[in-house]
């Protein structure tokens, strides 16, 4: 009983058809049986060991190999079958190489001691699914049918008029209207496809009740942008729950209220967020023309300008890399374009109307057409931007994609004080000297060099350092003033460069014993020391920066009668000097890999 009993696989020449070996009569189509421990639900045994006999088209299970054993049960095999490979995790649980196999009604967890074993009985089994033609639902079968008789539109009502499946139903659906493999989990904390597919529809059903719609399609679209294979099955509930018959039309009156509006709110989202396959596409055509001309008889005339709106939008949609935001979707809703506002250097910004598909060479476009830039010579670009960095946006990105990502920050840190937002600005200087100083594009290149300024991007000694910060001022706050609050010390002057002045000082103070590498690791003294050292290292900092401020002061006083465009040409000639200067910088990272270590370099 303890022994190992080999498998066998039933496909070898010498095996003939009729003939007994190891216990069990061979018979056509018969492709591996052996012995095999099963997952058993109830009783004291966890798993009971029974004789499996694979066949073309079933996995049985036997009391024993013997001629009159007794089947135990049978799990029919089709294309929607999906076997679970074996893995290292459930061995060193169990201390059993397990696979399993999935069916429509019965799901067999297997065991066996030898890793082999296991792997032989998962391509046999696999093999036999490959096998089998592909499984078509009703639906898919239904949609055939129309795609055929499209031309034929008596044929078509006939075939909605006796196939509810296809209709609008206020009652569950139990199993999904595209073929999903039986058991495949789908990952992300979700249930297997089939599953979801079921309870995509029970949301879809919420709808029509929900008060506040707008988060429950996010969740809905959120799965369909994680689980890919439910977009299809989500555009054929929908089209179902839209779809209605010429004699349901005819006794719907003016009074009743549409159950049907949230769905085609819904459709309208899922068109400008994904597209369909391409049979499916062809389906949503068909649904959006036949509901045009049923929608004639009817008197709900918001229900057609959804139609048109979706049928445009399917011509323009994309991917998305993530779902509407809330105001996308509340604009979707009613049909209308959303306003973005997109800021420029300096305190000004413009509100500008985007659609689902609008990109950022579009949103560029219109920016620079109502600043007046669409003759320069120079190129400009939008930019993700907060207070700590700033990243270009490729030209064909979607722009609701960029407002949605903020949206996901924002609602992740409510408080965070780098809230992102979108900037027009120069993206590549091709010629500085035809500005002139009474275009807002010198306004851009000034703010965009204080900008470089301020991040230490620009190589220039301390001296220039200094004045550049007091012609800010001066530009800013215009003569100085004891009384006049301006800004600090970061908005004027490189912090790298503060703090390179507090490291130059020694860190220790005079007369403090230093001892040798490691003797007091890890004790309180040497954490104590630490401490002091990191206090002494900012009192440095606060010293430092009050000495370039003060510095910065001296040069702002002696600029007294400087207009703000003297200010702003007395600073860029300045930053003229670098022979860089009109140069596009980008951060990045690289690493110089060895064969002991990789270094990373910024």
């Amino acid at each position: 009983e303890g022994d190992f009993i080999p498998s066998v696989t039933l496909t070898q020449p010498s095996i003939k058809l009729g003939e007994w070996r190891f216990g069990i009569l061979l018979s056509a189509g018969c492709g591996r049986a052996g012995w095999l421990l099963r997952e058993v639900q109830g009783g004291w045994l966890r798993q009971r060991r029974f004789w499996f006999v694979l066949t073309t088209d079933s996995l049985d299970y036997y009391s024993g190999p013997e001629r009159d054993a007794r089947r135990q049960g049978t799990l029919v095999l089709t294309s929607l079958c999906s076997v679970l490979w074996p893995d290292k995790h459930t061995y060193k649980q169990t201390g059993y190489w397990s696979l399993t196999v999935y069916g429509r009604k019965h799901c067999y967890r297997l065991f066996t001691k030898h890793y082999n074993e296991a792997v032989h009985w998962a391509c046999a089994v696999q093999k036999v699914i490959d096998s089998k033609a592909p499984v078509e639902t009703p639906t898919q079968l239904l949609i055939r049918d129309i795609e055929e008789n499209k031309f034929n539109p008596e044929v078509v009502e006939h075939i909605y008029e006796h196939n509810p499946i296809l209709r609008y139903t206020q009652s569950p659906l139990y199993a999904p209207l595209l073929p999903f493999p039986y058991g495949n989990m789908a990952g992300k904390g979700y249930m297997s496809i089939r599953e979801e597919a079921v309870r995509l529809f029970n949301c879809l059903q919420q709808l029509e009740s929900a008060r506040e719609p707008i988060p429950l399609i996010q969740g809905i679209l959120q799965t369909c942008l994680d689980l890919r294979p439910l977009r299809d099955e989500l555009y054929c509930q929908l089209i179902k729950q839209t779809s209605v018959t010429n004699s349901h039309v005819q006794t719907q009156t003016q009074t009743q209220p549409n159950p049907q509006l949230r769905y085609w709110q819904l459709l309208t989202c899922m068109s400008c967020t994904f597209l369909p396959s391409c049979s499916i596409l062809r389906y949503l055509r068909f649904h959006l023309k036949r509901w045009v001309t049923v929608q004639s008889l009817s008197v709900d005339p918001e229900v057609e300008s959804y139609a048109s709106f979706i049928a445009q939008a399917l011509e323009k949609t994309r991917g998305r890399e993530c779902v509407p935001s809330w105001e996308e979707i509340q604009g979707l809703m009613g049909r209308q374009e959303i306003l973005c506002t997109v800021h420029y250097p300096g305190p000004g910004c413009c509100q500008i109307p985007i659609t689902s598909h609008t990109t950022a060479n579009e949103v560029v476009r219109q920016m620079a057409e109502r600043l007046g830039l669409q003759d320069s010579r120079n190129t400009f670009a939008l930019f993700e931007q907060n207070s700590c960095w700033e990243k270009a946006i490729g030209g064909s990105t979607i722009i609701a994609d960029v407002i949605t990502r903020f949206e996901n920050l924002s609602a992740k840190d409510p408080d965070s004080d780098c809230q992102c937002r979108l900037c027009f600005k120069l993206y590549c200087l091709l010629d500085t000297d035809s500005i002139s100083t009474d275009n807002i594009e010198y306004l851009f290149l000034y703010e965009q060099c204080h900008e470089m300024v301020v991040r230490g991007q620009l190589p220039a000694c301390e001296d220039d350092l200094l004045s550049l910060a007091a012609l800010r001022l001066q530009c800013l706050l215009g003569d100085f003033s004891a009384l006049s609050p301006y800004p600090p010390l970061e908005q004027l002057f490189p912090a790298e460069v503060v703090e390179a002045r507090a490291l130059l000082a020694p860190v220790d103070p005079p007369g403090c014993p230093s001892f040798p590498g490691g003797l007091l690791a890890g004790t309180l003294w040497g954490h104590k020391r630490r401490q002091e050292q990191d206090q002494r290292l900012r009192a440095r900092l606060r010293e430092e920066g009050a000495v370039v401020m003060s510095a910065i002061l001296e040069r702002w006083k002696a600029l007294a009668g400087y207009s703000r465009r003297d200010s702003m040409a007395a600073y860029l000639t300045i930053a003229q000097q670098w022979s860089g200067f009109g140069c596009t910088l980008y951060e990045v990272d690289f690493y110089i890999v060895s064969n002991d270590a990789y270094f990373k370099i910024c």
